[in-house]
C-alpha cells in the first residue's frame, strides 16, 4: 500500500485504539481490490470528540469506525442517524458523505450466525444486556428470531433492554431473567448468544455462563469474545457437539459492512478474515 495526494482516509476512532485489529484488516481489503484507501487509528479524547468529528469533515475523511467510549456521545454531532442505530442508540461507523451513523455490530452478528443457522423462526436466549447485547438484540429482531429472552446478573437492565426491544414492534414480547437461571432458558433453545465479557481476555479461565450438560447437539453458540478465539463458552459448547460461532467473525462481517457503507463496494470477506487470523496468530 502507497499513500499518495488522492489517498482517501478512512479510520477509527476510540480512546484507547492502540489494540484494535481493524487497521491491518481493511488495509488488506483495500490492498487486494487496489483501492486508493488507508484505513488509520485516532486515540480521541472524549472532551475532544466534537473537534475531532468537525476536523474530519474538513479533511475530507470517508468514514470512521467509532468505539469505546464515543458509540453514544458521538450521534450528538452527525447530520443523520440510520433507522436500527437509532434504536440501539449507539453508532459505531460513520460515513462523511452526509454525516451519517449507522451500527454495523448487531448486523456483524447476524451474519456471523447465520453461517450457520437462519435465525428467522428461531427461540433465542441472550447473554449480557450491555452496549453489545443492545446491538445484537434489535438484529436479531430484526431478522426475524421467533421469541428472545435477555439474561443479566442485574436483572432490571435485562428488563429495560427487553422493553426497548419488545417496544420496537419487530417482535412480540421479549423475556428478561438473571442470567442464574440461563440453564432453564436452554431448555427450549436454538440460538445462545453471549455479549458478556466473561473469558476474554485475560481473564480466559472465568467460569463460563453454561456448561456442555446445559447443551445439546442442536443448538448454535456465539459467543461476541475474540479474544481468545476459543472461549470457555466456546470450549463447553465444542464438548456438547453444539456449533459454536466464534467471535472474529463479528468482528469480520461489522468490518466488511462499514467498508460497503464507505466505499459502495462488497468487501472481499476472505482476505479480511486472513488478515485478522494473522494478527490474532490463529491458523
Amino acid at each position: 500500500m502507497k499513500i499518495k495526494g488522492s489517498t482517501n482516509i478512512v479510520g477509527l476512532i476510540g480512546h484507547p485504539v492502540e489494540h484494535s485489529f481493524s487497521p491491518p484488516m481493511h488495509n488488506a481489503a483495500f490492498d487486494e481490490l487496489g483501492m486508493d484507501y488507508a484505513y488509520v487509528a485516532f486515540d480521541v479524547n472524549p472532551t475532544d470528540l466534537q473537534t475531532a468529528i468537525e476536523g474530519a469533515k474538513s479533511l475530507n475523511i470517508k468514514g470512521f469506525n467509532v468505539t469505546i467510549p464515543h458509540k453514544i456521545e458521538v450521534m450528538k454531532f452527525l447530520n443523520e442517524i440510520d433507522e436500527v442505530a437509532g434504536l440501539i442508540g449507539a453508532v459505531n461507523t460513520i460515513d462523511f458523505k452526509n454525516l451519517k451513523g449507522y451500527n454495523t455490530d448487531g448486523i456483524g452478528a447476524v451474519r456471523a450466525i447465520e453461517e450457520v443457522t437462519s435465525i428467522k423462526n428461531k427461540n433465542v436466549v441472550v447473554a449480557g444486556a450491555g452496549g453489545a447485547s443492545r446491538a445484537i438484540s434489535f438484529y436479531l429482531a430484526k431478522y426475524g428470531a421467533e421469541s428472545m429472552a435477555i439474561l443479566n446478573r442485574n436483572v432490571e437492565k435485562a428488563q429495560g433492554l427487553a422493553a426497548d426491544v419488545s417496544q420496537s414492534g419487530l417482535i412480540g414480547e421479549v423475556k428478561a431473567d438473571s442470567i442464574s437461571e440461563i440453564r432453564n432458558y436452554l431448555k427450549d433453545a436454538d440460538i445462545l448468544v453471549d455479549t458478556t465479557p466473561i473469558g476474554m481476555h485475560p481473564n480466559i479461565s472465568d467460569e463460563p455462563i453454561a456448561f456442555a450438560e446445559d447443551m445439546d447437539e442442536d443448538l448454535v453458540v456465539f459467543d461476541a469474545v475474540y479474544n481468545p478465539n476459543e472461549t470457555v463458552l466456546l470450549k463447553e459448547a465444542i464438548k456438547a457437539g453444539a456449533n459454536p460461532v466464534y467471535g472474529i467473525k463479528m468482528l469480520l462481517y461489522q468490518g466488511a459492512e462499514s467498508f460497503k457503507i464507505w466505499t459502495g463496494r462488497d468487501a472481499p470477506v476472505d482476505v479480511m478474515e486472513k488478515a485478522l487470523k494473522d494478527t490474532l496468530n490463529l491458523e
